[in-house]
């Protein structure tokens, strides 16, 4: 896309007057990196707090039309292998749409507020995926889009004290991890959920366009609080082992090969009492009793070499064995090392296999499996 095409976030101003490095990202121009730079970011985060702009993301609420929740439950549930009904009010779960094949239609996250719930979207597939649930629910609920909401993120060791100086200790106290609460602020209100995507103890936010600029300032303000570009929330999510949709998961992959079995809830699952009923529950189910032909691993490459999204993985140096390919790379600042993610066959994901890859210059680099994630979790 241009610079025109592009949609503004409602922190454009602010990230202008912090000089950011902008990008596009999901039709939105978002900001890469700041003066600092990824490094210092990522490595501020890890050790005080990093605020991200994630306003791409689409948030949508599902509700039954009799305000039933019960109802919205059951409807979404036939659509991933999820256990929605027994999700406790002001509970955040993480979760997979499914395909009727088997793969990932999207990956989200999913808030069970007081009538109904809070779904957000992946910002690539946010139009596609809204429009799919739309469809699917059924004529007994219905769908809001609330795409003009700003979308913000605090992560890092210090986010829950920068939190309850902001909101109160009262408020920020008593949430467990994936603990959602709406709370009031300057007349209006917030959706605060002890939750992140970086594998750290965080917060993501759900505001009103014309709040967040506001919000973000007062979090800045915070002398812990650095800005933090999507560049560094790659580099976290890396760390972390987390998937991207549309490099490391889509619809071609399977939960299972994706290494996300635990996003399958027991339930659903083959012996469960709510067994299947999901799109794609046959192959999945097949898949988890079968087995599989490649499986997701992670990768550390012996060399200070990038190995970037479709590079292909063999097991012998002459690469005439071809065993899989990478998915997502980048430099991990907290292990001052390049790092990876990628599919490869089961007979070569055993920790410690030795594999090949080819950079761009047709040389051939050795790469380690290794198990992820590459830094444990950390935090609530």
């Amino acid at each position: 896309m241009t610079d025109e095409t592009l949609k503004p976030s409602p922190l454009h101003a602010l990230h202008e007057e912090l000089n950011a490095t902008m990008g596009s990202y999901a039709g939105y121009a978002l900001p890469e990196h700041y003066p600092s730079g990824m490094e210092v970011e990522h490595l501020h985060t890890r050790k005080q707090a990093g605020l991200f702009d994630i306003s791409f993301l689409g948030q949508v609420r599902v509700r039954a039309k009799e305000d039933n929740a019960a109802i919205a439950a059951e409807a979404l549930e036939a659509l991933m292998p999820l256990d929605i009904k027994s999700l406790e009010k002001n509970r955040v779960c993480y979760g997979l749409l499914t395909t009727d094949q088997g793969g990932i239609r999207d990956d989200l996250a999913i808030s069970r507020q007081e009538n109904d719930f809070l779904l957000m979207l992946n910002g690539p597939n946010r139009e596609d995926n809204a429009d799919y649930l739309e469809n699917a629910i059924g004529d007994d609920c219905k769908l809001i889009r609330e795409f003009d909401r700003a979308m913000l993120s605090l992560q890092g060791p210090q986010s829950a004290e920068v939190l309850s100086r902001v909101l109160g200790q009262q408020v920020i106290a008593g949430m467990r991890y994936r603990d959602s609460a709406e709370v009031p602020w300057e007349g209006g209100s917030i959706v605060v959920a002890r939750f992140g995507y970086t594998g750290m103890e965080g917060f993501d936010i759900s505001i009103a366009a014309e709040q967040a600029e506001a919000f973000a300032r007062r979090l800045l303000a915070d002398p812990d609080v650095a800005p933090a570009g999507l560049a560094t929330r790659n580099s976290l999510r890396m760390e972390a082992g987390l998937c991207l949709y549309g490099a490391d998961i889509d619809k071609t992959t399977s939960p299972v090969e994706a290494a996300l079995v635990g996003s399958i809830a027991a339930c659903r699952r083959a012996s469960g009492e709510r067994a299947g009923g999901y799109p794609g529950a046959q192959t999945i189910e097949g898949q988890m009793e079968h087995g599989i032909y490649r499986q997701r691993v992670g990768l550390r490459p012996q060399e200070e070499v990038l190995l970037g999204g479709g590079v292909e993985l063999f097991s012998d140096e002459e690469r005439t064995d071809r065993v899989g390919r990478v998915t997502s790379g980048c430099f991990s600042p907290t292990l001052r090392a390049m790092i990876a993610m990628g599919y490869v066959t089961p007979a070569h994901a055993a920790e410690g296999t030795t594999l090949y890859a080819t950079d761009a210059e047709g040389q051939p680099h050795k790469v380690i499996v290794t198990v992820l994630p590459f830094i444990p979790q950390t935090g609530h």
